[in-house]
């Protein structure tokens, strides 16, 4: 079998991740989300605790601009609140309240299960194997940078 060339891989790394990615925004928008990056927000918050909004945005690779426009969305919608930084009393970090920890929690189980149903063919091997070869390749592309 030929080796496949840069492009041949490119092609197939982007029409996988392109249905992957609408797996993704219809599981989101299905759990009553209106963005992805509101999803995201309120996932990082969920899995790391209260956090200041420019490390919330660097985490889910949101602008400066979108991570604050998309905080302001979710303290309207009653998902998230500032606070005092505990460590640093000028500094504020952003926490979820508990309607944004029952929403995010119900949701990220749901879309969890999605995101398995796409991997499914995969073997526990095979699922190993490709995030071993992405983190490699993604190695690769920050020495690039």
């Amino acid at each position: 079998m030929k080796t496949p060339t840069g492009p041949t891989l490119f092609l197939a790394l982007w029409r996988t991740s392109h249905g992957i990615l609408q797996a993704d925004e219809a599981s989101i928008h299905a759990a009553g989300f209106g963005s992805r990056s509101d999803f995201a927000v309120l996932e990082v918050l969920l899995h790391k605790g209260p956090l200041p909004v420019n490390t919330i945005g660097k985490k889910v690779l949101l602008t400066s601009g979108s991570i604050t426009t998309a905080v302001q969305r979710l303290e309207r919608q009653g998902c998230v609140q500032r606070s005092p930084d505990p460590e640093d009393g000028r500094k504020v970090v952003i926490e979820l309240t508990p309607e944004g920890r029952s929403r995010i929690e119900k949701a990220f189980l749901e879309h969890a299960e999605r995101l398995e149903d796409c991997f499914a063919p995969l073997s526990n091997e095979e699922k190993n194997t490709f995030i071993t070869l992405m983190k490699k390749i993604r190695t690769h592309q920050e020495k690039e940078e």
